[in-house]
């Protein structure tokens, strides 16, 4: 690996603290994320059903509104348990030869609006050539959370993120790199921890980071951030190469 990233110039590359996941604590979390994710799922499961049915046969239009509010509330929290099943017990990857170009390049029309209402531009320095042994759907999954990840870190003013892939022996080197404000003190520690609390908006909240985490690992690669207190971050990722 390069042992600057793109997001750490010579002027502020002593400033960048290098951030990795806690394998033992990550899975640790997974293992809890699973089970609390398939137990809470059965009860909410219930809980819509009965929300619809009293919904079809009530004509109180404030009723229908409360019954409505706890309908979408509910699917609210499956969303986010299906976040946490993911990274709890993630399906296995289905290995394909795929190009990274064209994966990303899908990623970013189904994330062209956002762009677009973030006042956020993207600047793409990936060669053609660099193939992958990847899940697509799973890569995907991957290049979407860390481009929302650094939109977000982005905002309110918007910015210029870049992300850039270059092919060093068995592996493509991917890093994604925004100018938002970086990691706090407080906050490197609990980076890649689900749901931390501490963290400011934009970073990595929910199950984005553990979710990549977990899909990099069973890929055979690596995941690691370079952040400066005032930015920028760099998310730098090492993938196989397909052979």
């Amino acid at each position: 690996m390069p042992d600057t990233p793109q997001g750490c110039s010579e002027s502020n590359a002593g400033e960048c603290f290098v951030i990795l996941p806690d394998r033992d604590k990550l899975e640790a979390l997974a293992e809890f994320a699973a089970g609390a994710g398939h137990e809470i799922n059965n009860p909410l499961a219930t809980i819509i059903g009965r929300a619809q049915m009293l919904l079809k046969e009530e004509n109180d239009p404030q009723r229908r509104q409360l019954l409505m509010s706890i309908g979408s509330q509910a699917y609210r929290i499956r969303d986010m348990i299906g976040d946490t099943m993911l990274f709890g017990r993630p399906p296995c990857p289905e290995f394909q030869v795929v190009n990274l170009a064209e994966i990303l390049d899908r990623v970013l029309a189904k994330q062209k609006a956002d762009f677009e209402k973030g006042c956020s531009t993207v600047c793409v320095q990936i060669p053609e050539t660099i193939v992958l042994r990847a899940d697509p759907t799973q890569l995907s999954i991957v290049l979407s959370e860390l481009l929302r990840n650094s939109l977000q870190a982005l905002q309110p003013v918007g910015g210029e993120i870049r992300i850039s892939a270059t092919a060093e022996l068995e592996n493509a080197i991917i890093e994604v790199t925004d100018g938002g404000v970086g990691f706090r003190d407080d906050e490197r520690e609990h980076a890649f921890d689900p749901f931390y609390s501490g963290r400011q908006a934009g970073r990595g909240l929910g199950f984005g980071l553990p979710k990549c985490w977990r899909i990099i690992d069973q890929h055979s690669g690596q995941i690691e951030i370079h952040s400066s207190p005032s930015g920028p971050t760099t998310v730098k990722i090492v993938w196989p190469i397909a052979s």
